[in-house]
């Protein structure tokens, strides 16, 4: 146990450092969904190591500890008593970062839903009287497009239906789920953060993909992409998916090249990467087990 509890903790490190790599060279689609997939199973890991650490106090129980005297057993300790208590500090952050994140999450959907009331359910593209240039991509159902009025007033009607498919993708996509569970792992997990990041951009390029596929233009698409990032200014921070992001630059470039190989035995090797955490943390749960049947029994 004392080597493999720690296993999730580093492999969040690697994980992190080669994200921006993956999600430069490997498609869009497929990098966004391994990434995340890795991400949530490392975090969770991640949390039950600290919940193994935590558990080794049990041996400091006086309970325990006036038991194993009376039979003259010698309580064997896994971790040091100043690392259990430190576990139990960290999940208790957790648990408190977990909680904002839903909070913070589920109050700007209902945000955004409000400013659709009022509109018949089968509508699916909202434009909103506004000086402001946005545009939106809320999750349903039923999922709606939110476009401001000067948002469309600056695109030409080619870059209209580019700003549409795009939208479009996130939600036929379900790209706010990715979002979300990218946004829960670092929550349980600040290591992290690159992969969010990571996954936040490649939502972005996946839906540009989608929208050049639409169009039958990357050109146009790239053009469009660029016109609506300099009528929206500097993005605003928001938990939408948004039109607009500051990779605008990054993904412009990309645009102007061929769309990204696939690389499939990248996207295994991550997900590889993702499923070692878990078996470090299953192998902890047996050497725990272990050591409080030795004790208790």
């Amino acid at each position: 146990m004392t080597v493999d509890v720690y296993t999730p903790l580093v492999l969040s490190l690697l994980l992190a450092a080669i994200s921006p790599v993956v999600g430069r060279r490997v498609a869009p689609a497929l990098a966004a969904r391994v990434l995340t997939a890795a991400a949530v199973v490392t975090a969770a890991a991640g949390v039950w190591s600290l919940v193994l650490l935590a558990a080794t106090l049990v041996n400091d129980a006086p309970p325990v500890v006036a038991e194993a005297r009376e039979n003259g057993r010698r309580l064997v300790e896994p971790v040091p008593e100043g690392i259990g208590v430190l576990a139990c500090l960290a999940l208790a952050v957790v648990a408190h970062r977990l909680w904002r994140a839903v909070r913070t999450t589920l109050g700007t959907r209902r945000a955004l839903r409000r400013l659709c009331e009022g509109h018949p359910p089968g509508t699916e593209l909202i434009v909103a009287a506004s000086e402001v240039p946005r545009a939106f991509a809320i999750p349903g159902p039923p999922g709606r497009i939110l476009v401001t009025s000067a948002m469309l007033g600056a695109l030409r009607p080619v870059e209209r239906r580019v700003l549409l498919a795009h939208e479009r993708a996130h939600l036929a996509h379900r790209h706010s789920l990715l979002v979300t569970a990218a946004n829960l792992a670092v929550a349980a997990n600040p290591l992290l953060g690159p992969v969010r990041a990571t996954v936040s951009f490649l939502v972005e390029r996946w839906a540009d993909e989608r929208a050049a596929a639409t169009v039958g233009d990357r050109t146009a698409t790239a053009r469009a992409l660029a016109r609506a990032a300099l009528s929206a200014g500097r993005p605003r921070p928001s938990c939408a998916l948004g039109f607009t992001d500051r990779a605008v630059t990054r993904r412009v470039a990309a645009l102007q090249c061929a769309p990204p190989p696939h690389l499939r035995s990248v996207a295994a090797a991550v997900l590889a990467l993702g499923v070692l955490p878990a078996l470090g943390a299953a192998d902890a749960t047996d050497d725990l087990l272990h050591l409080l049947t030795d004790v208790l029994v």
